[in-house]
């Protein structure tokens, strides 16, 4: 348990049966009149969802301990991704639903966060950005780079995103992870 006044971001609450929710960000009201409140905004570990939701300052939460821990994507088995813990080599089976998008920038090697609640694995999180090659795309057509156009290109996961003209096949690119755009060349 915990109060409203020790709120923290990336804290995650139990609420309204059981239901997982991260503290996305929050902020002290002290009215003129009235008692004071917290002002939050909740995201569902599982669903994504965001919500605003007020409490009474001081009003005593429900915290859920949530073990987060860097795992390393070994291999896929099936629609399982596999993941070994780095400390204890212990491997753990991830079903693809519960990766989600994260599975669009996932090839063997690369390290993501892995948060379990009571045994259960609630999400995967990877960095901000990853580097992937750039596995197939169209060349561009000389003349088109002053228009800052895009074209397709698929990545070595499988994933397509949208890319400058001048990128070539075999090209390793940087890529956000959060929204599959272009960040930018890697100079190797």
């Amino acid at each position: 348990m915990a109060s409203t006044n020790d709120l923290k971001n990336g804290m995650v609450l139990k609420l309204e049966g059981g239901q997982l929710w991260s503290v996305v960000e929050f902020q002290h009201v002290k009215p003129g009149k009235g008692p004071a409140f917290v002002r939050t905004k909740l995201k569902n570990v599982l669903s994504g969802k965001v919500v605003d939701k007020t409490f009474n300052a001081g009003v005593k939460v429900e915290t859920a301990t949530v073990d987060k821990r860097d795992m390393q994507f070994s291999y896929m088995d099936g629609d399982y991704f596999v993941f070994m813990d780095m400390e204890t080599y212990d491997q753990l089976h991830i079903d693809r639903k519960v990766v989600g998008d994260a599975a669009n920038f996932l090839i063997e090697g690369f390290e993501a966060t892995v948060a379990q609640h009571e045994g259960e694995v609630l999400f995967v999180e990877l960095p901000a950005a990853v580097e992937l090659t750039v596995a197939e795309t169209e060349p561009g057509v000389q003349g088109d780079r002053s228009t800052g156009g895009t074209k397709p290109a698929t990545l070595e996961t499988g994933h397509q995103i949208q890319v400058p003209l001048f990128i070539t096949t075999g090209e390793k690119i940087k890529v956000d992870t959060r929204t599959s755009d272009y960040l930018g060349r890697v100079n190797s």
